[in-house]
């Protein structure tokens, strides 16, 4: 079960009949104060992976996305990319588009003290304003909403690609591929 909360542009939140505290955050404050329409989930808040993610609010998994923290070779401040659940980042791809000669994955650990935030909790929306450039895949175009991270373990966001979009100023490359299966 999860718990949900609403809110539309312009409006209060709505909140389910669920008597548990509502859903907020800053990110939540945050969408509410440039009056995005979301909808908010609570999810058990132990560390979900998207494919879990998606099964538990019963949407596709491709709507489902992950935040992913990608270093560069050189010393400059990590990227945030933003792909769908079932796929991989495209290191290549990456650096291509970006002009640079190698990017690589950080650790779990090195991405959370990279931004402070929690593997499984990690969301270019708690990170506005923290240098970090954004990448969403193209896919993303696709869809009218996708869910992300709510900033922390068990807060996932629905929420209009092009809010996002707006929101973290990310630029939109073809920067995923399906995981490869073995």
């Amino acid at each position: 079960m999860c718990l949900l909360r609403q809110s539309v542009a312009g409006l209060r939140p709505k909140y389910s009949m669920d008597f548990r505290m509502p859903i907020a955050n800053n990110v939540t404050r945050l969408l509410d104060s440039r009056k995005i329409s979301y909808t908010a989930f609570e999810l058990p808040a132990e560390k979900l992976g998207a494919l879990e993610t998606a099964r538990l609010l019963d949407v596709e998994p491709a709507a489902v996305y992950k935040t992913i923290v990608v270093a560069r070779e050189k010393p400059k401040k990590p990227l945030l990319v933003v792909i769908p659940g079932p796929n991989q980042a495209n290191l290549k791809a990456l650096a291509a588009f970006l002009g640079e000669k190698k990017v690589y994955l950080p650790t779990e650990r090195e991405a959370e003290a990279l931004t402070g935030l929690q593997a499984g909790g990690i969301s270019p929306l708690v990170l506005l304003n923290k240098g970090f450039q954004v990448l969403l895949d193209s896919s993303a175009q696709e869809l009218a909403e996708i869910h992300i991270s709510g900033g922390q373990r068990g807060l996932n966001i629905r929420i209009p690609v092009e809010a996002l979009i707006r929101l973290t100023n990310a630029r939109l490359a073809p920067v995923s591929r399906p995981e490869m299966t073995f």
